[in-house]
């Protein structure tokens, strides 16, 4: 486990990354909820757990990350940003003509970026496959992926599952974002494909329930996964879509949607 001032700039990091998506928003529409439900997991990740130089992006060692949920991309661009991959006054440029940051991750417009995502489905194919090659290769590091729980309603993704285990792709660690709400509502009534722990162990893989936006237990459940020498690991991650901003939390409305000008200030104001 991380010692406690290390938990403790995970957590500042992941605050400051949550007011850095607002500001990327503003009042314009976009992904506010699943970007900010994600956003402990994702500073964990590069903050805490993997193997990332930001002055060397591409070193052939480094640990992967796939955002198989690519709409949710304003978490990572919070991430390698603060990292220093890119000026913080891109902030302002978010989905405008020229600018690298889109919409969806772009592997070709934005460094650390590792895939082209937001069909979703994909992100734990991608793993399977770079996992295999790094196999051949005989290299060694771990592939992290976040998929979201309304994307597991994608028949590709199971396909991968089985794939992952009868592989034995002990370096594919998968959070999944157990935020339990979609674009349109609760998933459980729109495609239930609940219950997660159970699907993946018997699957084959390893499994565990977490606190989503707890540092601890997010760094302990991947110190459980490495432990693992012929399994992937799932961790499922209970979080708040829209995590961090009142009006925005457990609301399926700001999957999508623009702030007014009243609501863009209170949220910096609730992120200070």
């Amino acid at each position: 486990m991380k010692a406690q001032y290390e938990i403790e700039l995970i957590q500042r990091k992941a605050r400051i990354m949550r007011k850095n998506i607002v500001l990327m928003l503003k009042t314009d529409k976009g992904h506010l909820g699943g970007s900010m439900s994600i956003t402990d997991i994702v500073a964990s990740l590069y903050f805490g757990v993997m193997n990332f130089d930001p002055k060397d992006p591409r070193k052939k060692d480094r640990d992967r990350f796939i955002l198989s949920k690519g709409h949710s991309v304003l978490a990572q661009y919070a991430a390698l940003i603060e990292l220093g991959l890119m000026p913080a006054d891109l902030l302002d440029t978010l989905k405008s003509l020229g600018s690298p940051l889109q919409g969806h991750p772009d592997m070709k417009l934005f460094p650390g970026i590792e895939a082209n995502t937001g069909a979703l489905g994909q992100g734990l194919s991608l793993a399977n496959g770079i996992a295999l090659a790094a196999r051949l290769d005989r290299e060694d590091f771990y592939i992290y992926v976040i998929v979201g729980d309304g994307e597991l309603s994608e028949g590709q993704n199971w396909e991968a599952v089985m794939a992952s285990a009868h592989y034995k792709l002990n370096h594919v660690i998968a959070f999944i974002d157990n935020n339990a709400l979609q674009a349109t509502g609760p998933i459980q009534r729109r495609f239930n494909t609940q219950p997660y722990l159970q699907k993946f162990l018997g699957f084959g893989w390893n499994a565990y329930e977490i606190d989503g936006h707890s540092v601890p237990e997010i760094l302990q459940a991947v110190e459980n996964a490495k432990m693992s020498t012929d399994k992937p690991t799932a961790i499922i991650a209970h979080t708040v879509k829209g995590k961090g901003v009142s009006f925005a939390e457990n609301n399926p409305a700001f999957h999508h949607n623009n702030m007014t000008p009243e609501q863009y200030e209170q949220a910096l104001k609730e992120l200070m």
